[in-house]
C-alpha cells in the first residue's frame, strides 16, 4: 500500500535534486558575471568601483557572522545522530580515505612552500603576534580549546568551537530521538542560511572584485590566477599520481585503468554538478558497473560523500597558506604538519553547503592567529575563484570515493 507512496517521494526527491543542480548552474553563471561586470567597473571606473565595495563588505560580514554557528550545529548533529556500529565492517576503506585525505593535505601545504602565493587584502599587515614555532601553537591551541563556548562563538575562536561541539555530539548520542531530530532541523535552518547567502554570492563577488581593481589594478587578477592555479595544480597530482601510488600499494596492479574510468564516469559529470551527494546515484552506477561487492558501495559511496574530501583539503591548505604568506608569517616544519591534519579534519566537515570547504578556512588560520576579518576575506576571495575551483574540487572529491572502493574490494579478492 505505501509502495506508491514511496515511489513518489523517490520522484519528488529527484525532481528536487536536479532543480538544485540547476540552481548551481545558473549561480556558477552568475558568479562569472559579477566578476566580469566587477573588473571591468573597477578597472573603468575607480570611483565606482569603491563605492560598491561595501556589498563585497556585506558578503563576507554575511559570511563571517554565519560560519561559527554552521560549524557549531553540523558537528554536533553529526556526531549526535551517528548510529554506533555501522563502519565496523568499513576500517580498509575508511583508512583510505583517511590516508587520501591527509595526503592531499600535505601535498598541498608541501607545494605552497614551493610556489607561495600571497593576495591582496584589507588590513593584511605583517603580523607582529605569529606564532614562534610548534611549542606556542600547542600552548594556543590548549588555550582555545578550554575557551568559554558563548565566548568561543563569539569571538570566532574556531579551534574551541569545533571542541565543544565534538563534547557535546558525543554526550548527545544518548539522547532522544526527538532531542536528535531537533538538532538535525537546526543544522538544517543553518545550512538554509547558508545557501542564502551563497546566492547572494554574485553581488558580494561584483563588490569584493570592484573594490579590488579599483585599489590595486589588475594585479590582483594575476594573484587569483595564481592562486587558482596552485589548486588545480595540486588536484591534478593528487588525481594523476598520488591516488594511482594508493591504488598500486593497495591492489599491486596498474591503476591507471582504474583511475581514467573513474576520473571519466564519475569525476566529469561532478565537475559539472558541482555536489558529491548529487553524484551519488552515478558513482553507485559505476561500482555496479566495476563488479563491486553491493554491500560494500552501498556504504562507502554515501559516506565518501560526507568524509572523504581530498579536495576540499586541497582547498583549506592552500588557502590558509596563501594567508599565512600575506602576513609574513613563518611556518616551520612541525606546524606545517599540524595544519595538514587540522586541514584534513576540517575537510571531513566540508559536505553539505556548496562553497563548504571554504568556510572551514577560518578554522584552519585560527591555528596562526590570523584575525578573523583577514581569514574571511580569503574566503572571499575563494568564492571569486570557485566558479573553477569548486568544480575541480568535487569533482576529485567524487571520483575519489569509487576509486578507493575498488582498490579497496580488490584487495580483498586478490
Amino acid at each position: 500500500m505505501l509502495r506508491p507512496h514511496n515511489n513518489k517521494v523517490k520522484i519528488m526527491n529527484s525532481k528536487n535534486s536536479f532543480v538544485s543542480v540547476l540552481a548551481k548552474q545558473n549561480l556558477v553563471l552568475k558568479i562569472a558575471i559579477g566578476i566580469v561586470l566587477g573588473a571591468l567597473v573597477g578597472g573603468l571606473v575607480p570611483e565606482v568601483g569603491k563605492s560598491v565595495s561595501i556589498l563585497g563588505g556585506l558578503f563576507v560580514s554575511a559570511l563571517k557572522a554565519i560560519a561559527p554557528i554552521l560549524i557549531f550545529l553540523l558537528v554536533i548533529a553529526s556526531l549526535a545522530t551517528h548510529r554506533e556500529g555501522q563502519k565496523s565492517h568499513m576500517r580498509p576503506i575508511l583508512g583510505l580515505y583517511l590516508l587520501g585525505t591527509l595526503a592531499a593535505a600535505t601535498t598541498a601545504v608541501l607545494l605552497s612552500f614551493i610556489f607561495p602565493t600571497t593576495l591582496t587584502l584589507v588590513g593584511a599587515e605583517p603580523m607582529s603576534s605569529a606564532p614562534q614555532g610548534i611549542g606556542e601553537v600547542l600552548n594556543n591551541l590548549l588555550f582555545k580549546i578550554f575557551d568559554n563556548p558563548v565566548n568561543a562563538l563569539m569571538s570566532a575562536n574556531y579551534v574551541g568551537i569545533l571542541a565543544w561541539a565534538i563534547g557535546l555530539g558525543i554526550m548527545l548520542r544518548k539522547a532522544s530521538e526527538a532531542t536528535k531530530n531537533v538538532l538535525e532541523n537546526f543544522s538544517d535552518a543553518v545550512v538554509g542560511l547558508v545557501q542564502l547567502i551563497i546566492q547572494l554570492a554574485p553581488i558580494g563577488i561584483f563588490g569584493l572584485v570592484a573594490g579590488t581593481i579599483a585599489a590595486t589594478g589588475f594585479s590582483a587578477l594575476a594573484e587569483y590566477a595564481h592562486l587558482l592555479g596552485l589548486l588545480i595544480g595540486t588536484m591534478f597530482i593528487i588525481a594523476l599520481i598520488v591516488n594511482p601510488i594508493i591504488v598500486l600499494f593497495m591492489t599491486k596492479t596498474n591503476p591507471y585503468p582504474l583511475i581514467f574510468t573513474c576520473l571519466k564516469e564519475s569525476g566529469i559529470t561532478a565537475f559539472f554538478t558541482r555536489s558529491s551527494a548529487a553524484n551519488i546515484p552515478v558513482n553507485m552506477a559505476l561500482c555496479e558497473k566495476l563488479g563491486l561487492d553491493e554491500d560494500t558501495y552501498s556504504v562507502s559511496i554515501p559516506l565518501g560523500a560526507t568524509i572523504n574530501m581530498a579536495g576540499a583539503a586541497i582547498t583549506i591548505s592552500v588557502m590558509t597558506m596563501a594567508a599565512v604568506n600575506t602576513l609574513g608569517i613563518d611556518v616551520d616544519i612541525t606546524t606545517a604538519l599540524l595544519l595538514c591534519v587540522i586541514a584534513s579534519v576540517s575537510a571531513c566537515g566540508s559536505s553539505g553547503v556548496a562553497g563548504g570547504s571554504l568556510l572551514l578556512i577560518p578554522l584552519a588560520c585560527s591555528l596562526f592567529n590570523i584575525p578573523n576579518e583577514v581569514a574571511m576575506q580569503v574566503v572571499g576571495v575563494g568564492f571569486v575563484i570557485g566558479v573553477v575551483q569548486d568544480s575541480a574540487e568535487t569533482a576529485l572529491n567524487s571520483s575519489t570515493d569509487v576509486i578507493f572502493t575498488a582498490a579497496a574490494c580488490r584487495s580483498v579478492q586478490s
